[in-house]
């Protein structure tokens, strides 16, 4: 019997009231920056278990001593997604904020969080229960606004760095729209980079009747749409991934008023920086040369937001926890491959110069009729998801602090 099998044993303690907390967390779920009461909640159940707390940028970060050896990190996010569930669920959140725009929206835990806050609690209070079986320092962070790419480099920029012990490595996982209680892993790049561009270009207002007078930023907007898919399409290097979408493009509000701005916002996956840097020149490039053909009056203006950095594993660490899950969770170890959405987890490692891995948990019975991350219908299986999710990061912090 392994270490983690050993504290595993354990499970039904933690089971019970990590349901439960589950459940309360789903129904009252806090947007990207607001995560005040999770974050007690979570502070709370640290303390009482031993751990060291540190409150920084709206996250709780617990440090738990347990003599010389090595220092591992596990990460989860907090935040909700300003989406109104619909799952009909008995514990379906009926919680409604005001965005950042003033207006009313509902709030629910659309893309699984209230999972990860629950298993890693699960996992600190199983590692802290059973010192006796291993040592080294263990730190479990809980990190706001992962939904607006502006967590972890809160935390880090609230001194995060200075304030814990460098791990040696870290991790996080999330849940998908796998079959329960599979742990799905890869090596590489995960989690694809994301960048959303807001940009403006300028024309000449005109009545609908005399467009001869106008320079029209409908046209203008339009024939950038059509140039921009040739970025992926003859720009990239056949087998390099990347995505370009337009999102939006908004301009005018009446059939006989040509406007004098379009704004368009596009999103961008990559999975290599050199393809990530072509691909945002490429666009820059084209908007600004379309601009030009059309005789806009004014230079187009480029808004980066919601950046998150590419997640890819580092091939020792993914290998040895990979290789741990398949001795644990034998058969149901499958292969996550790289998935298109985005995550800053590995901005924390990034600063601490650490290498790290990250995993998916499954949470549906059919996992093809599951619904997707961010879906209003999207509610995980409490069981045996849980359990999996919190089996996992204990097995793969034991990889490391295993006596």
């Amino acid at each position: 019997m392994t270490s983690a099998d050993e504290v595993l044993a354990e499970l039904h303690h933690t089971r019970a009231w990590q349901e439960d907390f589950y459940r309360d967390l789903h129904a009252h779920p806090e947007l990207s920056g607001r995560e005040s009461e999770t974050a007690a909640a979570v502070a709370q159940r640290l303390t009482g278990w031993g751990f060291e707390i540190h409150e920084l940028g709206g996250g709780v970060v617990g440090v738990l001593p347990n003599g010389s050896g090595q220092t591992v990190l596990c990460r989860a996010d907090m935040d909700a997604l300003p989406v109104t569930e619909l799952t009909g669920l008995p514990y379906a959140s009926t919680a409604k904020a005001t965005d950042e725009t003033g207006a009313t929206v509902g709030v629910s835990h659309a893309c699984g969080h209230d999972v990860h806050v629950t298993c890693l609690l699960g996992a600190a209070q199983l590692l802290a229960s059973r010192r006796d079986l291993w040592h080294g320092t263990f730190i479990a962070l809980f990190q706001p606004a992962e939904e607006t790419a502006s967590g972890a480099q809160g935390m880090l920029d609230a001194g995060l760095t200075g304030r814990v012990p460098r791990p040696d490595v870290a991790f996080a996982q999330h849940v998908l729209d796998l079959p329960a209680g599979t742990v799905a892993t890869t090596i590489g790049p995960v989690m694809s980079a994301g960048d959303s561009i807001r940009i403006t270009v300028s024309g000449v207002g005109s009545h609908g009747s005399m467009p001869h007078l106008s320079v029209d930023p409908v046209v203008l907007a339009a024939s950038i749409v059509v140039r921009l898919q040739t970025i992926v399409a003859r720009e990239t290097r056949p087998g390099e991934f990347a995505v370009v979408t337009v999102g939006s493009s908004v301009a005018g509000t009446k059939s006989n008023v040509i406007a004098d701005r379009a704004v368009l916002l596009l999103n961008v996956r990559t999975y290599d920086d050199d393809v990530r840097a072509q691909v945002l020149a490429a666009i820059e490039r084209i908007v600004r040369a379309e601009c030009d053909a059309a005789g806009s009056p004014q230079a187009p203006t480029f808004d980066y937001y919601d950046q998150y950095p590419l997640t890819s594993n580092d091939d020792r660490v993914g290998a040895r926890v990979r290789s741990a899950f398949e001795q644990h969770f034998a058969d149901r170890v499958v292969d996550l491959g790289r998935v298109t959405a985005s995550e800053d987890f590995s901005r924390i490692p990034d600063a601490f110069g650490t290498p790290y891995a990250y995993w998916g948990v499954g949470g549906f019975a059919d996992a093809s009729a599951a619904p997707p991350n961010h879906s209003p219908y999207f509610a995980p299986l409490i069981q045996p998801t849980l359990d999996t999710g919190t089996s996992a990061l204990v097995v793969a912090a034991l990889t490391y602090l295993a006596k």
